[in-house]
């Protein structure tokens, strides 16, 4: 979606930032804020599932989109990671009433965020967007816990937001010098040239302890040969 920043009136722009700095400072309990310098209009977020619920261990992100008539007209939700549940359809769109006919101006972003939290631990089946969750909650819980299980398993763990998360550029990052495969230009002594120098160390310590042994051989002979001159002359 385009942003809305140019759409709304200055004075929603700064009560917009103030309120996500303060989001920012002290978020809900299990959310986390990521807010964008440059737009100010989508907030994206991070939802712990909650304990006990099939969504427990899994981080799911999810982005609020203000649109050119907030607060008079509620943001729009999206999961971005990829959940079973009644109240999210298949591209991620909310279905919550907060987000709809109760929603007041006065509500603000924290409780739209905690509304959605509590969604993932009260799920209203009489507004499914997802038709099959929507069945399974009210027909066979322990098989709508084994799907929402399954898929917060494979996409909401791992990392956060698993793997629905924006893909890396395979050119982001540090990328290797051009010559990094090239033996021949790396830095450091070669391969060949680190046996060798460990050769010649070994050679010289060898010579070295030879010379030691000789030397001392000859102090010996001529101590014994200066103790035999000695007796001669008694």
């Amino acid at each position: 979606m385009n942003s809305n920043v140019e759409n709304l009136p200055p004075h929603v722009l700064r009560l917009v930032y103030k309120e996500i700095s303060a989001l920012a400072a002290d978020p809900p309990e299990g959310i986390k804020i990521y807010p964008s310098e440059e737009d100010i209009t989508e907030l994206h977020t991070a939802i712990e599932g909650p304990e006990g619920t099939p969504f427990a261990g899994g981080i799911f992100r999810m982005r609020l989109v203000l649109g050119k008539d907030f607060p008079a007209v509620p943001p729009k939700g999206y999961f971005l990671t990829k959940i079973f549940h009644p109240n999210v359809g298949h591209k991620g769109e909310i279905c919550v009433n907060v987000l709809k006919r109760d929603w007041k101006a006065e509500l603000g972003l924290r409780h739209i965020l905690l509304t959605i939290k509590c969604l993932l631990i009260h799920p209203n089946p009489e507004s499914a967007l997802n038709e099959e969750a929507g069945r399974l909650l009210l027909e066979d819980y322990a098989e709508y816990e084994s799907r929402a299980r399954l898929l917060t398993e494979i996409h909401a763990m791992g990392c956060p937001g698993g793997t629905s998360a924006v893909p890396q550029d395979p050119n982001d990052g540090p990328q290797p010098k051009k010559h990094a495969g090239d033996p021949t230009k790396r830095a450091g002594p070669s391969a060949a040239a680190v046996p060798a120098a460990l050769g010649n160390g070994a050679n010289g310590a060898s010579t070295t302890t030879s010379n030691s042994s000789s030397s001392s051989n000859n102090v010996a002979g001529k101590k014994k040969a200066d103790k035999k001159r000695a007796l001669r002359r008694l």
